[in-house]
């Protein structure tokens, strides 16, 4: 069964995300849903050669989903008062570094992502020799309330939500 139907939960949401994108129910788009639930994870299930992660700590996902979208909107907000009525002349758009302590790729991924769907905000890459994040922001007026923000309200959910803890609760 595993080899046929390796991730059922995606394959049904596949599958009715097909026929909500039709906005039908006939027996063909059915057929055709049903068929693209089953083939595509079997066609990409050799493109993640880590393995899926597991989520250690929902309730940490929830809330670290919240604060991001509260982020979000905040960030549009902003980022269009500057564009609109700000004084371009005293725009202060730099690169800074955060220093991480996450290694695990999935919950860089997950940072990377939380990152750049924020407005004014741009990942664009990690040291390899020190780990840290380089970070453009469009419009910075703090850099340590950026660098706080981003180990505190970001990077220290993904920790709990996806690295292995040892048994001091050091990462393992």
């Amino acid at each position: 069964m595993k080899r046929w139907l390796p991730h059922p939960v995606v394959s049904l949401l596949l599958c009715g995300l097909w026929l909500l994108l039709n906005q039908t129910f006939y027996p063909g788009h059915v057929l055709l849903g049903a068929l693209l639930g089953i083939a595509a994870p079997i066609l990409t299930r050799h493109l993640n050669p880590l393995g899926y992660p597991r989520m250690r700590a929902p309730v940490v996902a929830l809330r670290l989903l919240g604060f991001a979208s509260v982020e979000v909107v905040r960030s549009c907000f902003n980022v269009s008062r500057v564009i609109l009525f700000a004084d371009y002349a005293n725009l202060k758009s730099e690169f800074i570094r955060v220093p991480l302590t996450m290694r695990d790729e999935y919950g860089l991924a997950a940072l990377s992502c939380l990152i750049n769907m924020t407005p004014g905000t741009v990942w664009t890459e990690i040291q390899p020799d020190t780990h840290e994040l380089v970070l453009h922001v469009f419009d910075l007026h703090d850099a340590a309330w950026w660098v706080d923000t981003i180990q505190t309200r970001y990077e220290q959910p993904l920790i709990e939500i996806f690295e292995k803890k040892g048994p001091h609760g050091d990462p393992a």
